[in-house]
C-alpha cells in the first residue's frame, strides 16, 4: 500500500478546464495528519506507519490515547489509521512529522475509501435492483415482492437457504473504495484536493486518500509521466 492520508469530504462543485468544459469535482480537505507511530519488524514484526487526524478535547479522549499521541508531541486525535510501507520507505517517516496534501502532487490519480451512506432496511428492488412483479393484471399487493427465493431442490441438504440469496435487508454503511479518480486540482495553502467524480460517504465524512494502485494502461502512462516530471 502506498501513501495514505485522511481527510474530510466537503461536498461537490464544478470547475472548468482549459477548453471551457464543466468538470464535476468532489472537494476533500486532506490533512494535516500527524505520524503518531512508526512500526518496525524488530519491535512489531512488520513495517507500517500510523497517522492521526482531527483534533479533539483531552476530556473527550482517554488517558492511553492522550499518552500515545503525546509521544508525537501533539494533542489527542479523533481518527487513527495505519498503512503498510516497505523497509526502504520507512525512513521517510518520523514520529511527530506532519503530512499534508502537497504529498499527493506527484500523482495524477488517487483512490478514495470511506463509509457509504446508510440507507436502513430496504427491499430487493432498491437494494439489489430487482425488476419487481407486474404492475397490473391480477397482481395483488405483490408489486415489489422478490418472488421465489429458490426451489426445494436448489437448497436440498442445507436445512435452510443457501448463503448469498439476495433478499431485503440493511443497505449501505459499508466500506467502499472508489479507484483511479482524476486529480483535478490541489490547493496546498487550504489543504484542499479536488477529484473528478463522486466519493463514498456523506458530507463531513472522513475518507482515506492514497495514490492509485490499479490503473489501466492509458492511466499508467499518464501517472508515470507526472511522477517523472515531479522528479
Amino acid at each position: 500500500m502506498g501513501l495514505t492520508l485522511l481527510g474530510t469530504k466537503l461536498g461537490m462543485t464544478r470547475v472548468f478546464d482549459e477548453k471551457g468544459v464543466s468538470v464535476p469535482v468532489t472537494v476533500i480537505e486532506v490533512g494535516p495528519c500527524v505520524v503518531t507511530q512508526v512500526k518496525t519488524e524488530e519491535t512489531d514484526g512488520y513495517t507500517a506507519v500510523q497517522i492521526g487526524y482531527g483534533d479533539m478535547k483531552p476530556r473527550n479522549s482517554t488517558m492511553p490515547m492522550i499518552g500515545h499521541d503525546g509521544k508525537a508531541r501533539t494533542g489527542p486525535k479523533r481518527h487513527h489509521r495505519e498503512f503498510r510501507v516497505g523497509k526502504d520507505d520507512l525512513g521517510r517517516y518520523q514520529v511527530g512529522q506532519e503530512l499534508k496534501v502537497d504529498l499527493l502532487m506527484p500523482f495524477a490519480y488517487v483512490d478514495v475509501a470511506g463509509i457509504s451512506k446508510g440507507k436502513g432496511f430496504q427491499g430487493t428492488m432498491k437494494r439489489h435492483n430487482f425488476k419487481g412483479m407486474a404492475a397490473s393484471h391480477g397482481t395483488e399487493r405483490k408489486h415489489r415482492s422478490p418472488g421465489s427465493i429458490g426451489s426445494r431442490a436448489s437448497n436440498r441438504g442445507t436445512g435452510t437457504l443457501k448463503r448469498g440469496i439476495r433478499m431485503a435487508g440493511h443497505m449501505g454503511h459499508v466500506r467502499v473504495t472508489t479507484r483511479s479518480l482524476d486529480v483535478v486540482k490541489i490547493i496546498p495553502e487550504r489543504n484542499l484536493l479536488l477529484v473528478k467524480g463522486s466519493v463514498p460517504g456523506p458530507v463531513t465524512g472522513v475518507v482515506e486518500v492514497r495514490n492509485a494502485t490499479r490503473l489501466f494502461k492509458s492511466k499508467s502512462v499518464k501517472q508515470a509521466e507526472k511522477l517523472k516530471a515531479a522528479g
